[in-house]
């Protein structure tokens, strides 16, 4: 087998969706918030690459997956009416905090939620997903500056973002 014939070795769909499903759902979450919702992501994600597979997996799928992701994420986010969200203060706590974690999971979430579309997509293929400028900017169809000073942006969303705050500090420091 040549290196030219072992690029273009057909991995079979199943073992694409077993061996890569989980990732691709986490960052479904990232985008929905809800772990439901991901799921029904990245189900219509898989149903919409599956008949076309036999030509995408000659390419990238991951990639392709993926932007089918973005996309079908971003089209039901603009069909979903965001309303009211009640929020409540929490007490004062005493001691340690053995939820602190999960709250400080949710405060991210929250944040993330809070940004736009395009900003919350450059987040969290750029930084979660760990990807290059410029594989995120293949994968959103927008130029690498693009993806740049969309970064820039929400980075600077969540610096100020009051649900945050004390979190970057705290976290550095690997206290609570």
């Amino acid at each position: 087998m040549t290196d030219h014939d072992a690029a273009h070795v057909v991995v079979p769909f199943a073992d694409f969706v077993v061996a890569r499903g989980q990732a691709l759902q986490r960052t479904a979450y990232l985008f929905t918030g809800d772990w439901l919702l991901a799921e029904d992501l990245l189900q219509t994600a898989l149903a919409r690459a599956y008949p076309r597979w036999d030509r995408i997996v000659r390419d990238d799928p991951e990639a392709y997956v993926r932007r089918v992701i973005v996309n079908t994420w971003s089209s039901w986010w603009r069909r979903k009416w965001r309303g009211e969200t009640p929020t409540g203060q929490l007490p004062d706590r005493v001691g340690s905090d053995p939820y602190a974690e999960a709250d400080r999971r949710d405060a991210v979430r929250r944040a993330l939620a809070r940004l736009p579309l395009r900003q919350r997509a450059v987040v969290v293929l750029r930084f979660h997903e760990d990807m290059s400028e410029t594989q995120v900017a293949a994968i959103l169809g927008i130029s690498v500056g693009t993806v740049k000073s969309q970064a820039s942006k929400a980075l600077a969303k969540l610096r100020a973002d009051d649900a945050l705050t004390g979190y970057g500090a705290a976290a550095a420091a690997g206290g609570e």
